[in-house]
Protein backbone atom coordinates (compact mmCIF):
# COMPACT_ATOMS: atom_id res chain seq x y z
CA UNK A 1 0.00 0.00 0.00
CA UNK A 2 1.32 3.43 -0.86
CA UNK A 3 2.42 5.62 2.00
CA UNK A 4 -0.19 8.14 3.11
CA UNK A 5 2.23 10.33 5.03
CA UNK A 6 2.20 13.89 3.76
CA UNK A 7 4.19 14.80 0.70
CA UNK A 8 6.52 16.94 2.78
CA UNK A 9 7.81 13.72 4.37
CA UNK A 10 8.02 11.81 1.09
CA UNK A 11 9.51 14.36 -1.28
CA UNK A 12 12.72 15.13 0.56
CA UNK A 13 16.26 14.20 -0.38
CA UNK A 14 16.23 11.45 2.21
CA UNK A 15 16.24 7.82 1.13
CA UNK A 16 12.91 6.00 1.20
CA UNK A 17 13.78 2.43 2.19
CA UNK A 18 11.10 -0.12 3.06
CA UNK A 19 13.40 -1.28 5.92
CA UNK A 20 15.36 0.90 8.35
CA UNK A 21 17.91 2.87 6.37
CA UNK A 22 21.67 2.60 6.53
CA UNK A 23 21.71 5.74 8.64
CA UNK A 24 19.86 4.15 11.55
CA UNK A 25 21.61 5.32 14.73
CA UNK A 26 19.94 3.25 17.45
CA UNK A 27 22.58 1.33 19.44
CA UNK A 28 21.57 -2.27 20.10
CA UNK A 29 23.07 -4.46 22.80
CA UNK A 30 23.01 -8.21 22.16
CA UNK A 31 23.72 -10.39 25.17
CA UNK A 32 25.87 -13.36 24.24
CA UNK A 33 27.21 -16.32 26.14
CA UNK A 34 30.91 -15.79 26.86
CA UNK A 35 33.15 -18.27 25.11
CA UNK A 36 36.91 -18.58 25.30
CA UNK A 37 37.09 -20.27 21.91
CA UNK A 38 34.77 -18.01 20.00
CA UNK A 39 31.45 -18.71 18.29
CA UNK A 40 29.88 -18.71 14.84
CA UNK A 41 26.79 -16.81 13.75
CA UNK A 42 24.39 -18.52 11.32
CA UNK A 43 21.34 -17.13 9.52
CA UNK A 44 18.29 -19.38 9.64
CA UNK A 45 15.78 -19.85 6.80
CA UNK A 46 13.30 -17.57 8.58
CA UNK A 47 15.88 -14.76 8.73
CA UNK A 48 16.68 -15.19 12.42
CA UNK A 49 20.23 -15.41 13.76
CA UNK A 50 21.69 -18.16 15.96
CA UNK A 51 25.03 -18.33 17.71
CA UNK A 52 26.69 -21.76 17.54
CA UNK A 53 29.04 -22.44 20.44
CA UNK A 54 32.20 -24.51 20.21
CA UNK A 55 30.64 -27.30 22.24
CA UNK A 56 27.57 -27.48 20.00
CA UNK A 57 25.29 -25.28 22.05
CA UNK A 58 22.92 -22.93 20.21
CA UNK A 59 21.64 -19.55 21.31
CA UNK A 60 19.01 -17.66 19.32
CA UNK A 61 19.94 -13.99 19.08
CA UNK A 62 17.43 -11.20 19.46
CA UNK A 63 16.41 -9.27 16.38
CA UNK A 64 17.02 -5.55 16.29
CA UNK A 65 13.77 -3.76 17.08
CA UNK A 66 13.42 -0.12 16.09
CA UNK A 67 10.43 1.86 17.30
CA UNK A 68 8.74 4.82 15.70
CA UNK A 69 10.26 7.02 18.40
CA UNK A 70 13.73 5.87 17.34
CA UNK A 71 12.94 6.82 13.76
CA UNK A 72 11.85 10.29 14.80
CA UNK A 73 15.24 10.76 16.48
CA UNK A 74 17.14 9.78 13.34
CA UNK A 75 18.07 11.67 10.20
CA UNK A 76 17.68 8.58 8.03
CA UNK A 77 14.53 7.02 6.60
CA UNK A 78 11.34 8.86 7.51
CA UNK A 79 8.74 7.51 5.11
CA UNK A 80 8.06 3.85 4.32
CA UNK A 81 10.17 2.62 7.23
CA UNK A 82 8.11 4.61 9.72
CA UNK A 83 4.96 3.48 7.95
CA UNK A 84 5.94 -0.12 8.63
CA UNK A 85 6.77 0.62 12.27
CA UNK A 86 3.51 2.32 13.26
CA UNK A 87 2.16 -0.75 14.99
CA UNK A 88 0.77 1.00 18.05
CA UNK A 89 -0.99 3.61 15.90
CA UNK A 90 -3.26 1.29 13.89
CA UNK A 91 -6.94 0.46 13.93
CA UNK A 92 -5.98 -3.16 14.69
CA UNK A 93 -4.24 -2.09 17.90
CA UNK A 94 -7.21 0.08 18.85
CA UNK A 95 -9.65 -2.81 18.34
CA UNK A 96 -7.36 -5.10 20.36
CA UNK A 97 -7.52 -2.69 23.32
CA UNK A 98 -11.30 -2.38 23.00
CA UNK A 99 -11.72 -6.19 22.99
CA UNK A 100 -9.32 -6.68 25.90
CA UNK A 101 -11.24 -4.08 27.91
CA UNK A 102 -14.56 -5.79 27.19
CA UNK A 103 -13.15 -9.15 28.31
CA UNK A 104 -11.91 -7.66 31.58
CA UNK A 105 -15.43 -6.42 32.32
CA UNK A 106 -16.87 -9.85 31.47
CA UNK A 107 -14.32 -11.56 33.74
CA UNK A 108 -15.26 -9.31 36.64
CA UNK A 109 -11.95 -7.44 36.52
CA UNK A 110 -13.34 -3.99 35.75
CA UNK A 111 -10.82 -2.41 38.10
CA UNK A 112 -8.08 -3.47 35.65
CA UNK A 113 -9.88 -2.05 32.60
CA UNK A 114 -8.82 1.19 30.94
CA UNK A 115 -11.03 4.24 30.70
CA UNK A 116 -11.23 4.65 26.92
CA UNK A 117 -11.60 8.24 25.71
CA UNK A 118 -12.00 9.16 22.02
CA UNK A 119 -11.37 12.71 20.77
CA UNK A 120 -12.83 13.73 17.40
CA UNK A 121 -11.09 16.34 15.26
CA UNK A 122 -13.34 18.44 13.04
CA UNK A 123 -11.68 17.75 9.66
CA UNK A 124 -12.27 13.96 9.62
CA UNK A 125 -15.81 14.51 10.89
CA UNK A 126 -16.49 16.63 7.79
CA UNK A 127 -14.76 14.10 5.55
CA UNK A 128 -16.97 11.29 6.85
CA UNK A 129 -20.05 13.55 6.67
CA UNK A 130 -19.54 14.00 2.93
CA UNK A 131 -18.70 10.30 2.48
CA UNK A 132 -21.92 9.10 4.14
CA UNK A 133 -24.15 12.02 3.08
CA UNK A 134 -24.77 13.21 6.64
CA UNK A 135 -24.72 16.61 8.30
CA UNK A 136 -21.63 17.38 10.43
CA UNK A 137 -23.64 17.14 13.67
CA UNK A 138 -25.25 13.86 12.60
CA UNK A 139 -21.80 12.50 11.76
CA UNK A 140 -20.39 13.46 15.16
CA UNK A 141 -23.28 11.76 16.93
CA UNK A 142 -23.02 8.65 14.72
CA UNK A 143 -19.29 8.48 15.46
CA UNK A 144 -20.07 8.76 19.16
CA UNK A 145 -22.51 5.86 18.82
CA UNK A 146 -20.02 3.79 16.83
CA UNK A 147 -17.14 4.25 19.27
CA UNK A 148 -19.42 3.52 22.20
CA UNK A 149 -20.50 0.32 20.45
CA UNK A 150 -16.82 -0.61 20.21
CA UNK A 151 -16.40 0.04 23.93
CA UNK A 152 -15.46 3.71 24.40
CA UNK A 153 -16.41 5.30 27.72
CA UNK A 154 -16.25 8.95 26.58
CA UNK A 155 -16.39 10.54 23.11
CA UNK A 156 -15.49 14.24 22.88
CA UNK A 157 -15.04 16.92 20.27
CA UNK A 158 -11.87 19.03 20.32
CA UNK A 159 -13.20 22.59 20.44
CA UNK A 160 -11.64 23.27 23.84
CA UNK A 161 -8.20 22.09 22.63
CA UNK A 162 -8.57 24.04 19.37
CA UNK A 163 -9.33 27.24 21.28
CA UNK A 164 -6.45 26.71 23.69
CA UNK A 165 -4.10 26.31 20.71
CA UNK A 166 -5.37 29.48 19.04
CA UNK A 167 -5.23 31.60 22.19
CA UNK A 168 -1.71 30.44 23.05
CA UNK A 169 -0.54 31.08 19.47
CA UNK A 170 -2.01 34.59 19.62
CA UNK A 171 -0.25 35.32 22.89
CA UNK A 172 3.01 33.83 21.67
CA UNK A 173 3.01 35.88 18.46
CA UNK A 174 2.47 39.18 20.30
CA UNK A 175 5.32 38.32 22.69
CA UNK A 176 7.65 37.48 19.80
CA UNK A 177 6.71 40.64 17.91
CA UNK A 178 7.45 42.84 20.92
CA UNK A 179 10.72 41.00 21.58
CA UNK A 180 11.71 41.55 17.95
CA UNK A 181 11.02 45.28 18.25
CA UNK A 182 13.34 45.51 21.24
CA UNK A 183 16.09 43.33 19.75
CA UNK A 184 18.80 44.50 17.40
CA UNK A 185 18.17 41.49 15.18
CA UNK A 186 14.44 40.98 14.72
CA UNK A 187 15.01 37.93 12.49
CA UNK A 188 15.82 36.00 15.65
CA UNK A 189 12.14 36.05 16.62
CA UNK A 190 10.23 36.43 13.34
CA UNK A 191 8.71 35.02 11.28
CA UNK A 192 6.75 32.80 13.64
CA UNK A 193 5.80 29.57 11.89
CA UNK A 194 2.81 27.36 12.65
CA UNK A 195 3.43 24.31 14.85
CA UNK A 196 0.19 22.37 14.48
CA UNK A 197 1.24 20.30 11.42
CA UNK A 198 3.50 17.38 12.48
CA UNK A 199 4.56 16.61 8.92
CA UNK A 200 5.96 20.12 8.55
CA UNK A 201 7.58 20.01 12.01
CA UNK A 202 9.22 16.63 11.39
CA UNK A 203 10.53 17.83 8.02
CA UNK A 204 11.92 21.03 9.58
CA UNK A 205 13.67 19.14 12.36
CA UNK A 206 15.33 16.67 10.02
CA UNK A 207 16.27 18.85 7.08
CA UNK A 208 16.65 22.47 8.24
CA UNK A 209 17.40 22.24 11.96
CA UNK A 210 18.65 25.40 13.63
CA UNK A 211 17.63 27.61 10.71
CA UNK A 212 13.92 26.95 11.11
CA UNK A 213 13.26 25.40 14.53
CA UNK A 214 13.64 28.65 16.56
CA UNK A 215 10.88 30.17 14.43
CA UNK A 216 8.33 27.39 14.97
CA UNK A 217 5.71 28.28 17.57
CA UNK A 218 6.18 26.41 20.85
CA UNK A 219 2.42 26.00 21.31
CA UNK A 220 1.35 22.37 21.09
CA UNK A 221 -1.04 21.21 18.39
CA UNK A 222 -4.70 20.74 19.38
CA UNK A 223 -4.17 16.96 19.38
CA UNK A 224 -1.44 17.16 21.99
CA UNK A 225 -3.25 19.80 24.04
CA UNK A 226 -6.17 17.38 24.06
CA UNK A 227 -3.75 14.74 25.29
CA UNK A 228 -2.76 16.99 28.20
CA UNK A 229 -6.40 17.70 29.00
CA UNK A 230 -7.24 13.99 29.09
CA UNK A 231 -4.15 12.59 30.81
CA UNK A 232 -3.71 15.42 33.32
CA UNK A 233 -6.91 17.36 33.97
CA UNK A 234 -9.51 14.66 33.33
CA UNK A 235 -7.43 11.98 35.04
CA UNK A 236 -7.22 14.12 38.19
CA UNK A 237 -10.93 14.96 38.08
CA UNK A 238 -11.82 11.26 37.89
CA UNK A 239 -9.24 10.17 40.44
CA UNK A 240 -7.30 8.14 37.87
CA UNK A 241 -3.67 7.84 36.86
CA UNK A 242 -2.69 8.76 33.28
CA UNK A 243 -1.74 5.17 32.45
CA UNK A 244 -5.24 3.95 33.36
CA UNK A 245 -6.69 5.97 30.45
CA UNK A 246 -6.48 4.90 26.80
CA UNK A 247 -6.78 7.99 24.62
CA UNK A 248 -7.71 7.67 20.93
CA UNK A 249 -7.85 10.58 18.49
CA UNK A 250 -9.54 10.71 15.08
CA UNK A 251 -7.35 12.79 12.77
CA UNK A 252 -7.12 13.89 9.10
CA UNK A 253 -3.59 12.65 8.38
CA UNK A 254 -1.12 9.88 9.15
CA UNK A 255 1.49 12.42 10.24
CA UNK A 256 -0.46 12.80 13.49
CA UNK A 257 0.68 9.27 14.37
CA UNK A 258 4.26 10.54 14.25
CA UNK A 259 3.37 13.42 16.53
CA UNK A 260 1.66 11.21 19.11
CA UNK A 261 4.77 8.98 19.22
CA UNK A 262 7.22 11.76 20.11
CA UNK A 263 9.12 11.27 23.38
CA UNK A 264 8.16 14.86 24.30
CA UNK A 265 4.56 13.71 24.72
CA UNK A 266 5.33 10.59 26.76
CA UNK A 267 5.19 10.11 30.51
CA UNK A 268 8.45 8.21 31.03
CA UNK A 269 7.66 7.22 34.62
CA UNK A 270 4.27 5.71 33.83
CA UNK A 271 5.19 4.57 30.30
CA UNK A 272 2.13 6.18 28.77
CA UNK A 273 1.58 8.67 25.97
CA UNK A 274 -0.72 11.69 25.99
CA UNK A 275 -2.32 10.18 22.88
CA UNK A 276 -2.16 6.39 22.83
CA UNK A 277 -3.58 5.75 19.38
CA UNK A 278 -4.35 7.85 16.32
CA UNK A 279 -6.73 6.61 13.68
CA UNK A 280 -7.84 8.46 10.59
CA UNK A 281 -10.98 8.96 8.56
CA UNK A 282 -9.87 6.50 5.90
CA UNK A 283 -8.99 3.86 8.51
CA UNK A 284 -12.38 4.28 10.14
CA UNK A 285 -14.03 3.84 6.75
CA UNK A 286 -12.01 0.63 6.31
CA UNK A 287 -13.19 -0.65 9.69
CA UNK A 288 -16.81 -0.07 8.71
CA UNK A 289 -16.32 -1.73 5.33
CA UNK A 290 -14.63 -4.72 6.96
CA UNK A 291 -17.71 -5.27 9.13
CA UNK A 292 -20.15 -4.50 6.26
CA UNK A 293 -21.49 -1.50 8.16
CA UNK A 294 -22.31 2.09 7.30
CA UNK A 295 -21.80 5.05 9.57
CA UNK A 296 -25.29 6.21 8.62
CA UNK A 297 -26.78 3.09 10.27
CA UNK A 298 -25.13 3.72 13.66
CA UNK A 299 -27.07 4.91 16.69
CA UNK A 300 -26.77 8.63 17.41
CA UNK A 301 -25.31 9.46 20.83
CA UNK A 302 -24.56 12.93 22.17
CA UNK A 303 -20.93 13.84 22.65
CA UNK A 304 -19.62 14.04 26.21
CA UNK A 305 -18.58 17.30 27.86
CA UNK A 306 -16.50 16.58 30.98
CA UNK A 307 -14.74 19.95 31.25
CA UNK A 308 -17.30 21.92 33.22
CA UNK A 309 -20.38 21.42 35.34
CA UNK A 310 -22.03 24.05 33.16
CA UNK A 311 -22.93 22.56 29.79
CA UNK A 312 -22.57 24.85 26.74
CA UNK A 313 -25.86 26.30 25.56
CA UNK A 314 -25.19 25.10 22.01
CA UNK A 315 -23.75 21.63 21.52
CA UNK A 316 -23.53 21.91 17.71
CA UNK A 317 -20.15 21.59 16.01
CA UNK A 318 -18.33 24.86 15.35
CA UNK A 319 -15.46 25.96 13.15
CA UNK A 320 -13.21 29.02 13.20
CA UNK A 321 -12.87 31.96 10.89
CA UNK A 322 -10.21 31.38 8.24
CA UNK A 323 -8.70 28.28 6.70
CA UNK A 324 -10.01 24.76 7.19
CA UNK A 325 -6.76 23.97 9.01
CA UNK A 326 -8.00 25.88 12.05
CA UNK A 327 -7.86 29.53 11.02
CA UNK A 328 -4.47 30.27 12.59
CA UNK A 329 -3.36 33.01 10.19
CA UNK A 330 -6.72 34.83 10.32
CA UNK A 331 -7.21 34.77 14.08
CA UNK A 332 -3.60 35.60 14.98
CA UNK A 333 -3.66 38.46 12.42
CA UNK A 334 -6.87 39.90 13.88
CA UNK A 335 -5.58 39.59 17.44
CA UNK A 336 -2.20 41.15 16.58
CA UNK A 337 -3.81 44.06 14.72
CA UNK A 338 -5.99 44.80 17.72
CA UNK A 339 -3.37 44.17 20.43
CA UNK A 340 -0.37 45.82 18.79
CA UNK A 341 -1.91 48.60 16.71
CA UNK A 342 -5.38 49.19 18.14
CA UNK A 343 -7.04 48.19 14.86
CA UNK A 344 -10.17 46.20 15.68
CA UNK A 345 -11.42 45.89 12.11
CA UNK A 346 -8.48 45.32 9.74
CA UNK A 347 -9.08 44.51 6.07
CA UNK A 348 -8.54 40.75 5.90
CA UNK A 349 -8.13 40.24 2.15
CA UNK A 350 -5.71 37.56 0.97
CA UNK A 351 -3.79 37.78 -2.28
CA UNK A 352 -2.62 34.60 -4.02
CA UNK A 353 1.03 34.64 -5.02
CA UNK A 354 2.63 31.73 -6.91
CA UNK A 355 -0.50 29.56 -6.59
CA UNK A 356 -3.72 29.39 -4.55
CA UNK A 357 -1.87 27.51 -1.80
CA UNK A 358 0.49 30.43 -1.14
CA UNK A 359 -1.46 33.50 -0.04
CA UNK A 360 -0.59 36.59 1.94
CA UNK A 361 -2.46 39.30 3.81
CA UNK A 362 -1.10 42.70 4.83
CA UNK A 363 -1.98 45.26 7.49
CA UNK A 364 -0.98 48.67 6.14
CA UNK A 365 -1.14 52.12 7.65
CA UNK A 366 -0.03 55.41 6.05
CA UNK A 367 1.79 53.50 3.35
CA UNK A 368 3.75 51.44 5.89
CA UNK A 369 3.32 47.67 6.23
CA UNK A 370 2.68 46.80 9.87
CA UNK A 371 1.92 43.08 9.51
CA UNK A 372 2.53 40.63 6.68
CA UNK A 373 1.04 37.15 7.16
CA UNK A 374 0.92 34.18 4.79
CA UNK A 375 -0.58 30.72 4.37
CA UNK A 376 1.79 28.20 2.77
CA UNK A 377 0.34 24.75 2.06
CA UNK A 378 2.12 21.88 0.34
CA UNK A 379 5.76 20.90 -0.09
CA UNK A 380 6.49 23.21 -3.04
CA UNK A 381 5.41 26.30 -1.13
CA UNK A 382 7.20 25.18 2.02
CA UNK A 383 10.41 24.86 0.01
CA UNK A 384 9.97 28.37 -1.38
CA UNK A 385 9.36 29.74 2.12
CA UNK A 386 12.43 28.05 3.60
CA UNK A 387 14.64 29.18 0.71
CA UNK A 388 13.54 32.77 1.32
CA UNK A 389 14.44 32.40 4.98
CA UNK A 390 17.86 30.98 4.07
CA UNK A 391 18.59 33.99 1.88
CA UNK A 392 17.26 36.42 4.48
CA UNK A 393 14.53 37.49 2.05
CA UNK A 394 11.45 36.50 4.07
CA UNK A 395 9.40 39.56 5.00
CA UNK A 396 6.65 37.67 6.83
CA UNK A 397 5.76 38.07 10.46
CA UNK A 398 3.71 34.85 10.63
CA UNK A 399 3.14 31.91 8.28
CA UNK A 400 0.48 29.22 8.66
CA UNK A 401 2.38 26.21 7.30
CA UNK A 402 0.64 22.92 6.45
CA UNK A 403 2.25 19.98 4.67
CA UNK A 404 -0.81 18.98 2.65
CA UNK A 405 -1.96 21.00 -0.38
CA UNK A 406 -5.13 22.90 0.59
CA UNK A 407 -4.36 22.19 4.25
CA UNK A 408 -5.93 19.79 6.75
CA UNK A 409 -9.27 19.36 4.99
CA UNK A 410 -7.24 17.64 2.25
CA UNK A 411 -5.18 15.60 4.72
CA UNK A 412 -3.52 12.46 3.42
CA UNK A 413 -5.87 10.21 5.39
CA UNK A 414 -9.16 11.92 4.56
CA UNK A 415 -11.65 9.76 2.66
CA UNK A 416 -10.98 9.90 -1.07
CA UNK A 417 -13.68 10.90 -3.60
CA UNK A 418 -16.33 8.21 -4.18
CA UNK A 419 -18.14 9.72 -7.16
CA UNK A 420 -15.27 10.18 -9.59
CA UNK A 421 -14.73 13.83 -8.70
CA UNK A 422 -11.20 15.15 -8.30
CA UNK A 423 -9.56 15.60 -4.88
CA UNK A 424 -9.64 19.36 -5.45
CA UNK A 425 -13.41 19.28 -6.06
CA UNK A 426 -13.91 17.25 -2.89
CA UNK A 427 -11.76 19.68 -0.92
CA UNK A 428 -13.88 22.57 -2.16
CA UNK A 429 -16.98 20.78 -0.91
CA UNK A 430 -15.36 20.25 2.49
CA UNK A 431 -14.32 23.91 2.62
CA UNK A 432 -17.92 24.93 1.93
CA UNK A 433 -19.20 22.70 4.75
CA UNK A 434 -16.51 24.03 7.10
CA UNK A 435 -17.49 27.60 6.22
CA UNK A 436 -21.19 26.87 6.84
CA UNK A 437 -20.64 25.92 10.48
CA UNK A 438 -21.20 28.42 13.25
CA UNK A 439 -18.00 30.37 13.93
CA UNK A 440 -16.36 30.01 17.32
CA UNK A 441 -14.52 32.98 18.86
CA UNK A 442 -11.77 31.53 21.11
CA UNK A 443 -11.82 34.48 23.53
CA UNK A 444 -15.52 33.85 24.13
CA UNK A 445 -15.14 30.19 25.09
CA UNK A 446 -16.07 30.35 28.78
CA UNK A 447 -14.97 26.77 29.38
CA UNK A 448 -11.44 27.57 28.24
CA UNK A 449 -11.32 30.67 30.45
CA UNK A 450 -12.50 28.57 33.39
CA UNK A 451 -9.82 25.94 32.71
CA UNK A 452 -7.11 28.62 32.52
CA UNK A 453 -7.87 29.61 36.12
CA UNK A 454 -8.66 26.18 37.61
CA UNK A 455 -6.59 23.60 35.73
CA UNK A 456 -3.65 25.77 34.61
CA UNK A 457 -3.53 28.15 37.59
CA UNK A 458 -3.37 31.18 35.29
CA UNK A 459 -2.53 31.95 31.69
CA UNK A 460 1.16 32.64 32.38
CA UNK A 461 1.87 29.99 34.99
CA UNK A 462 4.57 27.33 34.81
CA UNK A 463 1.84 24.72 34.52
CA UNK A 464 0.35 26.54 31.54
CA UNK A 465 3.73 26.37 29.80
CA UNK A 466 4.17 22.70 30.69
CA UNK A 467 0.71 21.65 29.52
CA UNK A 468 0.30 23.82 26.40
CA UNK A 469 3.83 24.25 25.04
CA UNK A 470 6.64 22.00 23.84
CA UNK A 471 10.15 22.04 22.31
CA UNK A 472 11.51 20.89 18.97
CA UNK A 473 14.82 19.25 18.26
CA UNK A 474 17.27 19.55 15.42
CA UNK A 475 18.30 16.12 14.11
CA UNK A 476 21.87 16.26 12.85
CA UNK A 477 22.57 14.52 9.57
CA UNK A 478 24.73 11.45 10.07
CA UNK A 479 27.87 11.24 7.93
CA UNK A 480 29.28 7.74 7.81
CA UNK A 481 30.89 5.53 5.19
CA UNK A 482 27.63 3.58 4.95
CA UNK A 483 25.55 6.49 3.64
CA UNK A 484 27.99 7.86 1.08
CA UNK A 485 26.37 7.82 -2.35
CA UNK A 486 29.05 6.56 -4.73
Amino acid sequence: MASRFSGVLQLTDLDDFITPSQECIKPVKIDKVDSSTGAKIKIQDDGSYIQIQEGGGIQKLKKVEISLSDCLACSGCITSAESVLVTQQSQEEMIRVFEKNKQLHVDGKSDMAKLIVVSLSLQPILSLAVRYNLSPDETAHKLSGYFRMLGADLVLDMVVADDFALLENQREFVERYRAAEEAANSSEFLPMLASSCPGWVCYAEKTHGSLVIPHIATTKSPQQIMGSLIKDHLARELGRTPDSIYHVTLMPCYDKKLEASREDFTNQQLHTRDVDCVITAIELEQLLQRDNQSLASMDSVQLDFPWSKTLPSNSALVSHQGSGSGGYADLIFLHAARELFGNSHPDLQYKSLRNPDFREVILEQDGRILLRFAIANGFRNIQNLVQKMKRGKSSYHYVEVMACPSGCLNGGAQVRPQDGSSPRELTMRLEAVYESLQKQVPEENHTVQELYSTWLEGAHSDKCVAMLHTKYHSVEKMTTALNIKW
